[in-house]
């Protein structure tokens, strides 16, 4: 529903929010919240780069004692996507709250912004595009037809069939976010030179494409 302030009254999404896996000592996925303070975006492993290292050097360090025989280059990988995941989705989150949307929402209204104009696709569209199930993107296109930021409508082809399309709000909301969002990802990768942040999309697009 929406609150005083127009926005959107968001319940926990558990295609984008999973559940926490519980805490404990080691921690082996090297994900567990670096040490520092609080509201720190990574400020303790920041500091850490300066003295030549990171918490994740840590834990391979004690691997290491602990377990010589193996070979931790990927569980240093992993973590560190893992941290920097965290990092960005929280800070964007951020970025997508002063509209009145979540990820969640933020996604439903930027597969519609880019699939060009009328700005219209099937919830089965919307949900092959998302990866999710049917039944996860209904959830989501209540949450914002109630904000005013999508319709639905009968399918003039197939009048069984409906179509979800951008309102003029949920177009302007939709620019505004993800112009946002793209601010908050450029400034995390500032401290990369325009050539480091080209290499690094690279190799991730080369990882991604061996699964």
């Amino acid at each position: 529903m929406r609150d005083n302030d127009g926005m959107i009254e968001r319940e926990p999404d558990p295609a984008t929010n999973p559940r926490p896996a519980p805490a404990g000592k080691g921690s082996e996925d090297n994900s567990e919240p670096a040490p520092g303070g609080k509201g720190g975006e990574g400020n303790s492993e920041r500091r850490s780069n300066r003295a030549g290292g990171d918490d994740v050097d840590r834990i391979l360090a004690q691997w290491a004692t602990e377990r010589p025989d193996l070979d931790t280059t990927a569980m240093g990988v992993f973590g560190r996507l893992q941290r920097v995941a965290r990092i960005a989705g929280d800070t964007q989150e951020r970025a997508y709250a002063t509209f009145g949307i979540g990820r969640p929402e933020f996604d439903v209204l930027a597969t519609l912004r880019r699939s060009g104009p009328p700005y219209q696709l099937s919830p089965g569209a919307l949900a092959a595009s998302m990866m999710l199930s049917t039944g996860g993107t209904t959830a989501r296109l209540d949450r914002l037809e109630k904000a005013g930021l999508v319709a639905r409508s009968p399918d003039p082809s197939d009048r069984r069939a409906i179509l979800v399309r951008l309102t003029d709000r949920g177009f302007a909301v939709a620019d505004r976010a993800v112009t946002a969002g793209l601010a908050e990802q450029q400034r995390l990768l500032a401290h990369l030179t325009p050539a480091q942040q080209t290499q690094l999309s690279e190799l991730l697009r080369r990882l991604l494409g061996g699964f």
